[in-house]
């Protein structure tokens, strides 16, 4: 058995079923080992090793489990790195093993030599090990599959193409030599009882209570329920935790931030107390004023409490466990106007989204499109936003219930993996649909390579759904809206403008489904064609630049401003102008009556 039989086979001891890999000559060993071992685990092939590491992200976000990619020295290794990041900024357990040189020809400026340790040193920081001699293996792979499901962090491996070759040999019971134990432990842990008691008395004091959630409260759905009830409060949900809670529950006010709804952006504004599960928010101006709220945190890890408000009490524990030990602690609330209010802007604030879906745009607005899909989803469907203007719209017309998954690059933000994440999510799930709201400027910069991907896989998973909704607005609208927000700067075309691409004919050209919808009345038929098709299925929607991703605060005045601002200017001023008020004069109308 060689060093690369051997790597293969502690993957499969670990219960890695698949691995999201590129092939190259750094890892030929590998590529060798993976043909004797009748490719199991399953070598995965993407387009790029980018996508081989998002795809690593897709499978582990969704999976629970770490995900594993592959790649090769020197280029192979560097193209990892951004889906690498992503999944360490978004506390997703990844494990890259990659190539490198042989041992011989490090130091001496050789082919594809690249200093890993050093270049690994930042997003493998929590355990990143190079394999030089048999024996330290298994210890080096256990280490970096334990340390990347308990830290929720990527760790790495790097293997010389000459150790690769080399007969394994098992660390002996000697002097410098290391054994190791299959599996990890798993652990719950809870904060100190006089901690937990001074938070119960915090939140039991509160009258206007307001929970925000994350990730970290997706294991704990009952508990956060039942402290809402207890409490009389309303749930907010960083984007991350979008599926951590039902938006059918009546209190949930949905996503906060700017891409969040002005039902959680005033309750921030206005609770008096606010209690964080699991989330790590970044943007604290969507959080009470400093001062205003007492707060109690909750999270898992201790090095990220204590960043984004003046916390009154943390905990440390996980989140489930943690709120059943505070549960007893606090007496039931009588649901009073706080909570009707709540239940009151919530409600108002869907007939908004509908209202806005029906605003009318040239040739399709955007918001539309994906509002139209909200009911005609799966409750067991596996969603993906790419970053950009797309993610604004996932945020707030699609309403978790069931057992919906979804998920975005949260804290890098990084354009690409809408597509990528959910091919590693059909590995992990191959028998549920699946369907990635992407803009046009993330399908053409990797998106449609991956659709390659689809094309060679999409056989061997049991519900062959795959939707990729395209929002073809011939524009980097996230950043044109940045431009004309922060700058106060009109759309600059040699950067902003994009190509109109055919994707639903590429798509079809690879025998996967596809059409591409120019009018209104065309966008439900085509999601109910995509959502019962035998095949993944590209929908290229031609969507209107002008309807402007708004911010929950925004005033009437303030759009206003920002529209004189654009006037000196603007390849499209007149629809921006236009369609800005236009969507934001549905928040001013009057609620609906059945």
């Amino acid at each position: 058995m060689k060093v690369s039989d051997y790597i293969l086979q502690r993957l499969r001891e670990w219960d890695v079923t698949h691995v999201f890999a590129y092939p190259g000559d750094g890892i030929n060993g590998l590529l060798a080992a993976w043909g004797r071992a009748d490719n199991k685990p399953a070598f995965i092939q993407s387009r790029h090793e980018e996508m081989s590491a998002f795809e690593a992200v897709g499978y582990a976000k969704f999976s629970g489990r770490p995900g594993v990619c592959a790649a090769t020295s020197g280029p192979g290794a560097i193209h990892l790195l951004n889906g690498l990041y992503d999944a360490k900024l978004d506390h997703v357990p990844v494990v890259a093993i990659v190539g490198q040189t042989n041992r011989s020809a490090m130091g001496g400026s050789y082919q594809q030599e690249v200093d890993l340790m050093s270049l690994y040193k930042d997003v493998a920081g929590a355990y990143c090990e190079m394999v030089t001699v048999p024996q330290q293996l298994p210890n080096v792979l256990d280490r970096a599959l334990r340390t990347a499901q308990a830290v929720r962090t990527v760790t790495a491996v790097i293997v010389p193409a000459d150790v690769q070759e080399l007969d394994y040999s098992a660390p002996e019971h000697a002097f410098k030599m290391v054994p190791s134990t299959l599996g990890a432990a798993h652990s719950a842990p809870v904060p100190a009882e006089e901690d937990l008691d001074r938070a119960a008395r915090i939140l039991e004091e509160g009258e206007r209570i307001a929970i925000l959630i994350g990730q970290g409260a997706r294991g704990a759905q009952d508990e956060v329920r039942e402290f809402a009830d207890l409490l009389g409060a309303g749930v907010a949900k960083a984007l991350l935790g979008k599926d951590a809670l039902p938006d059918d529950l009546p209190y949930v006010t949905g996503a906060i931030g700017l891409l969040g709804t002005r039902p959680s952006y005033e309750m921030m504004r206005d609770c008096d107390t606010l209690l964080v599960v699991g989330s790590s928010f970044p943007y604290t101006q969507f959080l009470p004023e400093f001062g205003q709220a007492r707060a109690v945190q909750i999270d898992i890890d201790p090095f990220m409490v204590g960043l984004r408000y003046p916390f009154d009490v943390i905990l440390v524990g996980d989140a489930g466990q943690t709120l059943r030990r505070l549960l007893p602690k606090v007496r039931a609330k009588e649901h009073g106007e706080w909570r009707a209010k709540i239940e009151k802007d919530t409600a108002r604030w869907w007939e908004v989204m509908e209202r806005r879906a029906e605003v009318e745009a040239d040739p399709v607005n955007p918001e539309y499109v994906v509002h139209a899909v909200d009911a005609l989803l799966p409750e067991n469907v596996i969603l993906a936003s790419d970053s950009g203007s797309a993610a604004n719209w996932y945020a707030r017309h699609l309403r978790m219930r069931g057992a919906m998954r979804g998920s975005l690059s949260g804290t890098l933000a990084t354009m690409g993996p809408g597509v990528p994440y959910l091919i590693g999510a059909k590995f992990a799930h191959p028998d549920r649909p699946c369907v990635a709201i992407v803009g046009d400027g993330a399908m053409q910069m990797n998106g449609m390579a991956e659709l390659i991907t689809l094309h060679k896989y999409w056989q061997e998973w049991g519900d062959p759904r795959f939707v990729v909704a395209v929002l073809n607005n011939r524009d980097l609208n996230q950043v044109t809206w940045e431009m004309r927000a922060m700058q106060g700067a009109p759309q600059f075309l040699p950067s902003q403008s994009i190509p109109d691409v055919r994707y639903a004919d590429f798509a079809r050209s690879l025998g996967l489904g596809g059409v591409r919808v120019e009018t209104p009345g065309g966008v439900a038929e085509a999601w109910r064609s995509a959502l019962g098709a035998d095949r993944p299925f590209v929908i290229d929607f031609l969507t209107d630049p002008a309807v402007p991703p708004i911010p929950p605060h925004a005033s009437l005045d303030e759009i206003q401003a920002a529209a004189l601002s654009v006037l000196k200017g603007d390849s499209d001023r007149a629809g921006m102008v236009r369609q800005g008020f236009k969507a934001k004069v549905q928040e001013l109308l009057p609620r609906r009556h059945s």
